[in-house]
């Protein structure tokens, strides 16, 4: 259950780090109906995407389930570093839902891009939605790091 939790905080991380230096860079590169327009795309694209959901909420209850798991084995120190990681974890699916998704809901419903005049909400988007991945990127990021020394704790530990 450790190696899985690791797998899926690895590939979010992956996602939201993918964003962090690529797509938004080129987004950011664009104007801004090629901007909506894309965003709108790939927000769809994940909305949508069972994959995606399984993922996206498998790795919080991969990590939860370990930190039980190693605690009730009696591998407290591993469970800590799990339970870290748990909790960073959580804390990126807070932001998500609280700021990211709002945001996407509002990009997405600014009405039809061919007549849109007022591209403020992209510019609040931009520098919000940006600076928020990147903070869930770091987040990912760390709780990755945890469940990697979760895991070579536990492999000293099970010797």
């Amino acid at each position: 259950m450790l190696t899985v939790a690791a797998v899926l905080v690895g590939l979010m991380a992956g996602l939201f780090f993918a964003f962090d230096v690529s797509v938004m860079p080129g987004l950011a590169a664009g104007d801004e109906q090629t901007y909506v327009t894309a965003m709108r795309a790939f927000n769809k694209a994940i909305d949508g995407n069972p994959l995606f959901g399984t993922v996206f909420v498998l790795a919080l209850v991969a990590a939860v389930l370990s930190a039980v798991l190693e605690f009730r084995g009696g591998r407290r120190a591993v469970a800590l570093w799990v339970g870290a990681a748990a909790v960073a974890y959580l804390v990126v699916l807070l932001i998500t839902f609280t700021v990211n998704i709002p945001l996407n809901n509002e990009l997405a419903d600014a009405g039809e891009v061919a007549r849109m005049k007022d591209f403020e909400i992209v510019e609040r988007f931009r520098t919000t939605w940006v600076t928020t991945n990147i903070i869930r990127t770091l987040l990912c990021t760390t709780a990755l790091a945890a469940l990697a020394r979760a895991l070579l704790l536990h492999g000293r530990a099970t010797r």
